[in-house]
């Protein structure tokens, strides 16, 4: 689906990679930031694991702010963040932290007129290669990201998708271990996010990228990213795996039958069970309270002369998870304050 990634550069992140896969590649400890009277973190306390991760939150939760706390380009109010084993508030530390971290930001930074090769080879000599090796390097992340011979023409005609692949070849030009992706599939059309979708996926599972995706969109999270921060009004208020946050419940059944499946959903809503009909004719079920497995539903099947063909959990879907954690957080703030 996609082309291999560039080779590691000589001497750059991936050559000398701080962060094992083991542990966490961002660690933050009371970090608060404020504008004024305006608190846009309060208090976090998390660390990020290696790997693709994905930052959630509805507009004004923090995630940008964040973002700039990790690159050094705020300073925080309060507390301390850790990247990639190096403080951002550290001014020494700061070129450090760029040389290992690629950033692509939500907005356009692109330098109107340029061509792409002139953009991301001129970022690439930032880096610290020379001239030919940026060049090379500018060629190797532009194939990576299929941007074939648009890559010499000026970039005020390139479409919205084209832009952010550009973006995204500038963040990887000198080979980081930790990518900070804010937002990469936005304003895309179906085509142009599957395929920013299938590179950033292949980073994190194939190429063993540490990924930040800053996102709003659950399903792009869930297609690339193994685990998930929530944040909230500048707090965290879900972390952890996706597979174990969206894990089967045993409460919540499917069941398929070999007909009459309208016979058994009105048997089992007489005996309280929570029924819906999909479309494809299988009935997702939920058990009553004290009921424990669906030892009694077949009993019910078989009163009412109905074949069941399958029962299996039904797992949770990350948008389930994700607003169930808002609701939550909602309530307890309206608790706190009563």
């Amino acid at each position: 689906m996609t082309s291999n990634v560039p080779d590691p550069l000589p001497g750059h992140a991936s050559d000398t990679d701080h962060s094992n896969r083991g542990e966490p590649i961002v660690r933050l400890q009371g970090l608060r930031k404020s504008f004024g009277s305006v608190h846009a973190l309060r208090g976090l306390d998390m660390e990020l694991p290696a790997g693709p991760v994905g930052l959630l939150g509805p507009n004004g939760a923090g995630k940008t702010t964040l973002i700039g706390l990790l690159l050094g380009l705020l300073e925080p109010t309060e507390g301390t963040a850790v990247v990639a084993g190096l403080q951002p508030t550290n001014r020494a530390a700061r070129i450090e932290i760029r040389k290992r971290v690629g950033y692509m930001p939500e907005s356009d930074c692109l330098l109107p007129g340029m061509t792409a090769v002139e953009i991301v080879s001129s970022l690439a000599k930032l880096t610290g290669l020379n001239r030919q090796d940026a060049i090379t390097r500018a060629h190797e992340v532009l194939d990576y990201v299929e941007l074939d011979e648009a890559r010499y023409r000026a970039l005020d005609g390139y479409s919205t998708g084209m832009k952010q692949r550009l973006k995204l070849a500038q963040a990887l030009v000198h080979d980081p271990e930790f990518l900070l992706l804010d937002e990469p599939t936005n304003g895309l059309d179906p085509a142009g996010r599957r395929h920013m979708l299938s590179l950033v996926e292949d980073l994190g599972r194939n190429q063993n990228k540490n990924i930040l995706l800053c996102s709003h969109l659950l399903p792009d999270v869930e297609r690339t990213c193994d685990n998930v921060v929530v944040l909230v009004k500048g707090k965290a208020i879900l972390q952890g795996s996706i597979a174990e946050l969206t894990a089967a419940e045993s409460r919540r059944l499917r069941v398929e039958v070999e007909d009459r499946a309208d016979r058994l959903q009105a048997a089992l809503e007489a005996a309280a069970y929570a029924t819906s009909l999909n479309e494809d004719g299988a009935l997702m079920v939920t058990l009553p309270h004290g009921v424990e497995d669906a030892d009694a539903l077949c009993g019910l099947a078989a009163g009412e002369g109905v074949n069941i063909s399958s029962i299996d959990p039904v797992r949770s879907t990350l948008e389930e998870v994700f607003l169930k954690a808002v609701d939550d957080s909602e309530k307890k703030a309206e608790a706190t304050s009563a």
